[in-house]
């Protein structure tokens, strides 16, 4: 593969992501109309990448990059994560100390999550999807008698755990349920929350004054299993509690107990094992709606990966900064505790 072209050069390796899932042919073909890309998807091993990795003007994808590999890449600009989460397989303080920019498609998923968190939610206080199974069993009940624990999200009170991407995607679309909306976010000054119309709170507060709960928290060391045993007891009785963040912020098996109690209900997106094994008893519930981790992967949502890697290289390549992706924040990157979905 020849790359003496004076284009800057691209290497393409976006596992777990898929070439053609997240570029459009229009999008790959304005790819390597301006780059020179190496691709390198159906290329096992790594001699190819350690071969092309000098010439490296930007990364796709997110593969093992150590201090030592990474100061072989002495041209390398960029490293864009196209999946989503940031990975432990990073040295991020050594790129920042080379100039790499490290950047993530996460925001590209931030509107196909709010609008489905909305839709468990509205399916949550409605039952929508458990009288679509009763009548399916034919074991309907008719209007006011199959409404009896059915409430309205409209001025509802409201939890938002985490106010990233997703927690700002969902609230600006909760405007007109006019909602008092609690949002817990430690990262965040109270000032930052106040300014959207968010009411800044503690961890408590927010879990024991909400009807509604969304739990939209990154997993990082801090909040494994935020919501354990103790932190779902605070919940009201009858709360509807929507998981559509990382599984690792929750315990499960608490989870499940009070569930099973029936203390409130929940919609679940994200599981700590995926598939979610066909024994789990959480598939026998009448209070959970389950969800296969959907909320997020959508056609438009990838291919909008696509157009941002290509309007933000492209914006490097003429020595101006990117704006499309989200840039890593060097203090807060190397917290993460992601896994790679599949």
């Amino acid at each position: 593969m020849n790359t003496s072209t004076a284009k800057p050069v691209v290497l393409l390796r976006p596992a777990p992501q898929r070439r053609d899932r997240i570029f459009t042919p229009q999008a790959l073909a304005a790819l390597h109309e301006l780059f020179t890309v190496v691709d390198l998807e159906d290329t096992p091993g790594d001699e190819m990448f350690d071969r092309h990795l000098p010439e490296a003007f930007a990364i796709i994808g997110q593969p093992d990059l150590g201090a030592e590999r990474l100061a072989k890449a002495r041209k390398l600009k960029a490293l864009i994560n196209v999946e989503g989460n940031f990975f432990p397989n990073v040295d991020y303080a050594a790129a920042f100390s080379r100039g790499v920019r490290v950047l993530g498609c996460g925001s590209a998923y931030s509107q196909a999550v709010a609008e489905y968190s909305l839709g468990l939610a509205i399916d949550l206080a409605r039952g929508i999807s458990n009288q679509d199974g009763a009548m399916r069993a034919g074991s309907e009940k008719y209007v006011s008698e199959s409404n009896t624990d059915a409430v309205l999200l409209h001025r509802a009170t409201v939890g938002i755990l985490g106010y990233g991407n997703l927690g700002r995607s969902l609230h600006r679309l909760l405007q007109p349920f006019h909602n008092t909306v609690r949002i817990y976010d430690p990262w965040l000054p109270p000032a930052v929350i106040e300014d959207t119309g968010g009411i800044a709170a503690g961890l408590e507060e927010t879990l024991s004054s909400s009807q509604f709960v969304y739990v939209l928290a990154t997993a990082t060391a801090d909040s494994a299993h935020l919501l354990d045993g103790p932190a779902l007891d605070l919940l009201q009785q009858g709360a509807r509690l929507v998981l559509v963040s990382r599984a690792a912020v929750v315990d499960y098996d608490a989870l499940l107990d009070r569930l099973v109690a029936g203390r409130f209900l929940a919609a679940i997106d994200v599981w700590p094992l995926e598939p979610v094994p066909h024994d789990s008893p959480f598939r026998g519930l009448p209070n959970v709606v389950l969800s296969p981790h959907r909320a997020g992967g959508i056609t438009q949502a990838f291919h909008s990966i696509g157009e941002m890697v290509v309007d933000d290289l492209t914006l490097m390549a003429r020595g101006l900064a990117p704006v499309r992706l989200q840039a890593a924040a060097p203090e807060l990157v190397g917290r993460y505790r992601n896994k790679p979905v599949t």
